[in-house]
């Protein structure tokens, strides 16, 4: 696969790409590019390193591996810092474009990235220090969704029904009494969103099942619900607002203070993980309808377009996992199929645009927890895992072409992007 001279469009965005390489002096582990060879191990301790000022943005991945997480700069995929961490973790952005949430025995645990922007009138300040695992956790038996929407960070706790939103732009700061908390009346594996107007859409349910969604108002006043949406799991934002959680049976949109059922065409139609734009109407789903499946492995994609309520299939030459799906800068539905291919969706018509191949062939493992391809995307690039051969590739989603690869000295499983931009204010409610 190819790691030529990266498409025009990256290169306007990375200005400052020679300036990264003099991050090798500050990092104390940093590796050799597209090698993923870490020197040395960075102690979760404060840096001491001065910040080094940038041009841009200087966008870091977060990889999580049997043993800790490596953070890896977007641009030459060099690992930066290898940081461990017993357990198995997951890590989601935290919203601020610095951190992210590493879910540890202890709660989410803050990993700082060590990019950041600082906003100055009508332009920002970029600066990069070395990557460390703080010791800022906010708490949780079992920490679960984390879902980043208009300036706040919503952290569900599946082992106590507590939620806990906090400014996204103070995220960092850790926990405080000026959070927003709620405890859901049972303890679920469940999701929450705030919206701008202090909204919180949030699931029902209990261990045994999920049942419905409630919004609450900013005073935690019940002032919608429904108890029409079977099998609660996964959701998105779309534009204007509107929050979509999947169902068993279709999906609940919530939108204008009030919810709305769209069906699945099938009895048993399952769309329980999601792809939303904030920029786009149209939420891309994944899609089941084998309720008897040990493993059902889907072929078929949903596009729910909330402007109408509406929901369509689509049908891909392959199939692929709950983290196969993501959106592209400008609203196109991303999926990567066990073909090794990123398959790209036009969302308002349902057509399957192209095909772009990037790994090799492969098939979904019989446990979640096993690692699998992944994909995330940032300013027109796409990010494919491939732990079968410990890489990852640089993707340009207009052009197709594999335009950077690196091999890891670990098997990488999730991911997170921490985009190096400044944070934005959190909504006024």
């Amino acid at each position: 696969m190819s790691s030529a001279t990266a498409p025009a469009r990256l290169r306007r965005a990375t200005p400052a790409l020679a300036l990264a390489l003099t991050t090798a002096v500050l990092a104390a582990c940093a590796g050799s590019p597209g090698t993923g060879d870490a020197t040395a191990t960075p102690t979760p301790e404060p840096t001491t390193a001065a910040a080094l000022e940038r041009a841009t943005a200087v966008a870091r991945i977060a990889v999580t591996y049997d043993g800790g997480v490596q953070v890896l700069d977007a641009d030459t995929l060099e690992v930066v810092a290898d940081l461990p961490a017993d357990g198995y973790l997951r890590v989601n952005p935290a919203g601020d474009g610095r951190h992210v949430l590493l879910s540890t025995a202890g709660g989410f645990q803050l990993l700082d990235a060590g990019t950041w922007g600082e906003a100055h009138g009508d332009h920002a300040h970029y600066f990069t220090v070395d990557p460390l695992l703080t010791d800022v956790t906010y708490p949780a038996e079992k920490p679960g969704h984390v879902v980043v929407h208009d300036g706040r960070t919503a952290l569900f706790d599946d082992g106590t029904g507590e939620i806990t939103v906090v400014d996204a732009a103070h995220v960092g700061d850790g926990p405080s009494d000026d959070a927003r908390t709620y405890t859901t009346p049972s303890a679920h594996h469940g999701v929450a969103v705030e919206l701008h107007d202090g909204t919180l859409v949030v699931s029902e349910g209990t261990e045994d099942a999920r049942t419905g969604v409630r919004a609450l108002d900013a005073d935690d006043t019940e002032t919608a619900a429904t108890d029409a949406c079977p099998g609660v799991h996964g959701e998105s934002v779309a534009a204007d607002d509107v929050v979509a959680i999947g169902c068993q049976d279709g999906v609940v949109l919530y939108r204008d203070g009030a919810f709305t059922k769209v069906p699945s065409p099938d009895a048993y139609g399952r769309i329980g993980n999601q792809a939303g734009s904030e920029d786009s109407p149209v939420v891309l789903g994944d899609y089941k309808s084998d309720p008897d499946a040990d493993l059902e492995r889907p072929t078929r994609v949903s596009l729910v377009d909330t402007r109408t309520a509406t929901l369509r299939l689509v049908d891909l030459p392959a199939a692929y996992t709950f983290r196969s799906l993501a959106r592209g800068d400008d609203g196109e539905a991303l999926v990567l199929g066990t073909d090794g291919a990123l398959h790209v969706i036009d969302p308002e018509s349902g057509t399957l645009l192209r095909s772009m191949p990037v790994i090799d062939a492969w098939e979904e493992p019989e446990e979640w927890q096993e690692a699998r391809p992944a994909v995330k995307v940032h300013a027109g690039t796409a990010y494919v895992t491939d732990p079968a051969t410990r890489s990852i590739h640089a993707v340009d989603i207009l052009t197709g072409e594999v335009f950077r690869t690196a091999t890891l000295d670990v098997t990488p499983d999730e991911m997170a992007i921490a985009t190096g931009e400044a944070a934005e204010g959190a909504h006024d409610h």
